[in-house]
């Protein structure tokens, strides 16, 4: 089970334990003086269209009902949303439209959870539940993060979103798992940047292929992705001439992983230019590192 998903049911698990259940049934004792028996069945046998507002409380505990026992978050959800149409201003509006985000999220249906959930943050931004909202939005987006090869726009989205959850959340429970999920995303965006740039590099593209692998080096150095990126800066660079940047993406790639294999085939490439390894610390790669404390 994710990390994410433990957290939502621990969440269930405390919401249930704030509900009350509904106490006993609706009697009709209405007696009309002076109605005979035949009147009285006319009452009862007679169609009746109007609406039967059920009790909030009633609604919301067939909800978690559906949802614990049942595990059908999407008739939940149903439920969780008739609370909503049905005492839109209540205690138990507020907390059934945050249960049927957290319902449309565990039937995946992503699209239905964010709107839930943002209506809840837009309505109820001082809730102490408003980080857990944001999380399921920031949650909804990541899970849909697709493949390398296709189109990262969703990943995007959720970057934003759990940069949200940092931001305004910084001290909730869902902020380190935010931040875990962060990197994670960041590394995707990293690895398209890598699969464009190492196309390019094929292709004989160099300069195409530099500005991706660029991209690795200045924005995501704390992805897997930085030392292959810097290896091939390096056989980039030696191959269009420009040794002097060739040496420093070298050096630094041997400077923080003096162990890894991509640095071996930097060295080589370098050496094989009857060069060395040797860092321009003016160099954007250099200041890249610097920046973030790696160089």
């Amino acid at each position: 089970m994710s990390a994410q998903r433990k957290t939502a049911r621990s969440d269930l698990a405390r919401f249930g334990r704030q509900l009350r259940l509904a106490a006993g049934l609706a009697v009709l004792a209405t007696v009309l003086s002076g109605c005979g028996t035949g009147a009285l069945w006319d009452k009862f046998t007679a169609k009746d269209d109007t609406f039967n507002e059920e009790p909030a409380d009633k609604l919301y505990n067939e909800g978690l009902y559906l949802m614990n026992q049942r595990k059908d978050p999407k008739a939940a959800s149903k439920k969780f949303e008739e609370v909503d149409r049905q005492h839109p201003y209540s205690d138990w509006a507020r907390k059934s439209l945050l249960m049927s985000a957290y319902a449309f999220y565990n039937s995946g249906d992503y699209d239905s959870c964010i709107g839930a959930a943002t209506r809840y943050v837009t309505l109820h931004p001082g809730s102490a539940d408003a980080a857990y909202a944001q999380y399921l939005i920031a949650a909804s987006h990541y899970d849909q993060i697709p493949d390398v090869s296709r189109d990262q726009g969703r990943t995007e989205k959720a970057i934003g979103a759990l940069e949200e959850v940092i931001r305004k959340y910084p001290t909730s429970e869902y902020a380190n798992t935010a931040k875990a999920k962060l990197e994670g995303a960041r590394d995707q965006l990293a690895g398209k940047e890598m699969e464009v740039g190492r196309y390019n590099l094929e292709k004989r593209n160099f300069t195409g292929a530099i500005n991706r692998f660029k991209t690795v080096v200045t924005q995501y150095q704390t992805t897997r992705h930085v030392e292959e990126a810097l290896a091939r800066l390096t056989e980039a660079y030696m191959a269009i001439g420009i040794v002097g940047e060739a040496q420093t993406a070298a050096a630094v790639l041997g400077h923080n992983f003096p162990d890894s294999k991509w640095y071996k085939d930097a060295y080589n490439l370098v050496k094989g230019g009857g060069l060395e390894p040797s860092e321009n610390k003016g160099s954007y790669i250099s200041r890249a590192f610097k920046k973030f404390g790696l160089g």
